[in-house]
């Protein structure tokens, strides 16, 4: 047996001694008490420097037995040793306060108590035999005449009280520490069985994180949400039927059975509103809630699954103050839910939910990275169309003239030269071209000097490239508003809108407007084109090789804009793009705004 193990078996052991050393030490003080009271009382008995000396005595030697306990340095020897004293202190105080009529006759309890709750009961019949003597001895003792007949009646009366009030006490004692003693098996066994099950619920839960985060799965984790109840549930104790189970989430603002256990198929159909009943009272107090049938429901009786249960728990699937669902558990006997369970559901409940949420962040994220593979691929498909309506065509032009004027250097010199200047003008304006789709695709202006700088050189490409009227509005470093990434994706919107209207509207003029509204930056581009019919190119969209709109579209829901477009036929089109200013960013516009003075002004 170890040493660690040993020790911990011996203070066990020794708890109980201590509790009975510390009554008897407490009990010391009552007996001593209980002198000094007497000895006052009791007339024709004046007290004696001895007598008063011993009581001091007694006292002093009481407290160094408390601080000994409080050290905790105990052993049987001492208490034989305490015992010894005792007896010593009793032969003093009968010798001091004797005779054969002393009224401190009950203090030869204390020793006789000792040895019976230390040694057992026998020990403390022979300390009352000891005590007995002593007080015989010192009745003679102090007797001034030898005694008469009627006095030794008087000292055997007094002997056999003394011993029957100590087998009374022993008995008693005894009897009120094996009650104590049984009292506290009890309330270790409830302690015990009580750590038992918090250890079983804390395994439960252990092994329902690991499996839960296990896996991010949407359907995975709704499954063993509710397969790890049951299983817990058979861990804390048996389970005499199946539990129905459920899994209801919120879609289209209605509960819908998403995964279920032992449900029929009509009951897995099934939706309700979730605003009535148990699910409404475990939604709004965000806690567990055990009812003993759904009979009385209005929504939940409407699964027939769940009629005949006679225990149901409802546990809320919340985060913050979002709602996502209720898990719901039936059983068709009664009582298998307990209060105690409710930590458990509790537990289930939280879990599922965070689980859930990672679930969804990584399904989000995976539909993101398709998103971003299809934007990727349509700028791909953009540049391929760009490149071959523009430089490409503009490349294959510069090659037949070149043929052309080689041609017509060997047969009319005079007009070679004329040729040749075209070839110039055709290849500079190819240039631009090919250098403004090198600035969109990425605008160095834009990483190092911010919105306004990148949109003013874009558009000084536009007019070189094409003679394009591109007008610019905007306010003094109004983009100090937002961030560089917000910026990033208003230009690529910017660049979109005023491209499409390049090449379709058939404008004279665009302008790109960008101010500060309250909490909100709005970005405007209208042009006065030909327009169109917004619904009619809606409609039609997917049959077109162009998703200019879409990436629009797509590119604003990146920041938590909204885009509209308003578009007529001879109307001209109108795109407005609201990003909503938060935190820092609505301060910083306010703060601009007030030093501006005016909300905006315009750049060329």
């Amino acid at each position: 047996m170890s040493h660690r193990r040993r020790t911990a078996m011996a203070q066990k052991e020794s708890k109980p001694a201590f509790q009975i050393d510390w009554l008897l030490t407490n009990l010391r003080w009552l007996f001593i008490a209980g002198v000094a009271i007497v000895a006052a009382l009791v007339p024709n008995r004046p007290l004696q420097a001895t007598f008063a000396g011993l009581l001091i005595a007694a006292a002093l030697y009481n407290l160094l037995i408390l601080f000994w306990l409080a050290l905790r340095a105990w052993s049987r020897r001492l208490v034989v040793l305490i015992l010894a004293l005792d007896l010593l202190f009793l032969l003093g105080f009968y010798l001091t306060y004797g005779g054969a009529q002393t009224p401190i006759l009950f203090i030869g309890l204390l020793p006789i108590l000792t040895a019976a709750l230390r040694f057992g009961w026998l020990a403390g019949l022979g300390l009352g035999v000891v005590v007995a003597a002593e007080y015989v001895a010192t009745a003679v003792a102090t007797a001034p005449a030898p005694l008469t007949m009627e006095g030794w009646l008087a000292v055997l009366l007094n002997v056999l009280v003394l011993l029957f009030l100590g087998v009374a006490s022993v008995f008693v004692a005894q009897r009120m520490f094996a009650l104590t003693r049984q009292t506290r098996w009890k309330e270790e066994e409830e302690e015990l069985k009580r750590l038992r099950t918090a250890r079983e619920r804390a395994k439960i839960i252990y092994e329902m994180a690991s499996t839960l985060s296990a896996t991010l799965s949407y359907e995975r984790v709704l499954e063993t949400a509710l397969d790890v109840v049951t299983m817990g549930l058979s861990e804390l104790g048996p389970i005499s039927s199946q539990i129905v189970g459920a899994v209801l989430l919120f879609q289209d603002d209605q509960l819908q059975v998403v995964t279920s256990r032992y449900m029929t198929p009509q009951d897995q159909q099934r939706a309700i509103p979730g605003r009535q009943g148990l699910v409404a009272q475990a939604l709004e107090a965000a806690e567990a809630i055990i009812h003993d049938s759904v009979a009385d429901d209005p929504e939940l009786s409407q699964f027939a699954s769940l009629r005949a249960c006679q225990s149901i728990v409802v546990v809320p699937l919340r985060a913050g103050f979002e709602n996502y669902g209720v898990l719901v558990y039936g059983s068709p006997v009664p009582n298998v839910f307990m209060p105690d369970h409710l930590e458990l559901f509790t537990a289930v409940g939280n879990q599922a939910i965070i689980a859930l949420q990672n679930a969804r962040l990584y399904q989000n994220l995976l539909e993101e990275k398709e998103r971003i593979i299809t934007v990727d691929e349509d700028a791909r498909k953009k540049l391929a169309r760009d490149l071959h309506d523009g430089p490409t065509q503009s490349i294959a032009a510069i090659a037949m003239r070149l043929n052309f004027a080689r041609r017509l250097l060997e047969r009319e010199p005079a007009r070679a030269s004329e040729e040749l200047r075209k070839i110039e003008e055709l290849a500079r304006r190819t240039t631009k071209e090919i250098r403004e789709m090198l600035f969109t695709l990425r605008p160095l202006a834009l990483e190092t000097q911010g919105l306004l700088v990148a949109l003013q050189q874009y558009f000084e490409k536009l007019r070189d490239t094409y003679d394009l009227n591109v007008i610019l509005e905007a306010g003094p470093a109004v983009e100090e508003a937002l961030d560089r990434n917000r910026q990033g994706v208003l230009f690529y919107i910017i660049e979109e809108a005023v491209n499409n209207a390049r090449k379709h509207a058939q404008a004279k003029h665009i302008w790109t407007r960008l101010r500060i509204e309250g909490k909100t930056f709005v970005v405007e581009i209208e042009d006065d084109g030909v327009g169109f019919d917004l619904a009619a190119v809606d409609a039609s969209y997917d049959q077109r090789g162009s998703l200019g709109m879409v990436n629009m579209r797509e590119r604003a829901e990146l920041i938590n804009a909204a885009l509209r477009i308003h578009s007529a036929p001879g109307a001209g089109t109108k795109i407005t793009v609201l990003v909503p200013l938060e935190g820092h960013a609505a301060l910083a516009a306010a703060n601009l705004s007030a030093a501006t003075g005016a909300p905006s002004e315009r750049a060329r």
